[in-house]
């Protein structure tokens, strides 16, 4: 539900958004179109859906938090290539905002949650957007979902201690994988890229700060 008044000024905060991200680096046409696209505030509570389009994480409940919309807009660019998307999974889908962005670079989005009541939520607010290729799973997504792959990109929003050898297998030749990785104050997000003559590239990108990935479903 949207407060009265809250689509003008989530058109006008929008617009800014996407200024500053452009500012921030942010170059790629499709990631800003899709951030763009998809209407932040309708992943939040009524009562902090005024600061959706503002640079910072914001609590959904449950401990959790929806990312800034540069880290979202960044790991969305990280993985965006010159070709089409066909399979994406997203570890750690939270209220669906990202998932949400995914589906606008992606032919199938799955997004993996470990807290059931976040599900039930983000699951509405993606049928009220007829967002219709988006599958959430209240699974254990610390090794991500090996039954549906190989992926094109892999996403992960929650911190990793490191990442798992399971997970990189899980990219097809020339897929990507970017996750934050560290805990409390030092983290820093890593880009994966599974080579096409075999083996993976690593590099080390900016510091970010993410709430943990933990395991099991509760």
């Amino acid at each position: 539900m949207t407060t009265a008044g809250t689509g003008m000024i989530s058109q006008r905060a929008r617009a800014r958004m996407i200024e500053r991200l452009k500012g921030q680096g942010i170059e790629n046409p499709m990631v800003l179109a899709a951030m763009s696209a998809v209407p932040r505030h309708q992943f939040l509570e009524e009562g902090i859906q005024q600061r959706a389009y503002d640079e910072t994480p914001l609590p959904i409940g449950q401990g959790q938090t929806i990312s800034s919309p540069y880290i979202v807009a960044k790991s969305c660019e990280l993985i965006a290539q010159d070709r089409t998307l066909e399979r994406v999974l997203e570890v750690g889908g939270g209220c669906g905002y990202q998932a949400a962005v995914l589906s606008k670079l992606a032919k199938e989005v799955l997004s993996l949650e470990r807290i059931a009541k976040l599900i039930g939520r983000a699951r509405q607010t993606l049928r009220d957007l007829r967002i219709n290729n988006v599958l959430i799973k209240n699974v254990d997504g610390t090794t991500g979902y090996a039954a549906a792959g190989p992926f094109d990109a892999i996403v992960v929003a929650a911190a990793m201690p490191y990442i798992p050898e399971a997970l990189k297998l899980q990219l097809k030749p020339g897929g990507r994988l970017v996750a934050p990785v560290g805990a409390g104050d030092v983290q820093k997000l890593i880009l994966i890229e599974a080579l096409p003559e075999g083996g993976f590239s690593e590099k080390e990108l900016e510091s970010v700060k993410f709430v943990p990935l933990l395991s099991g479903v509760v």
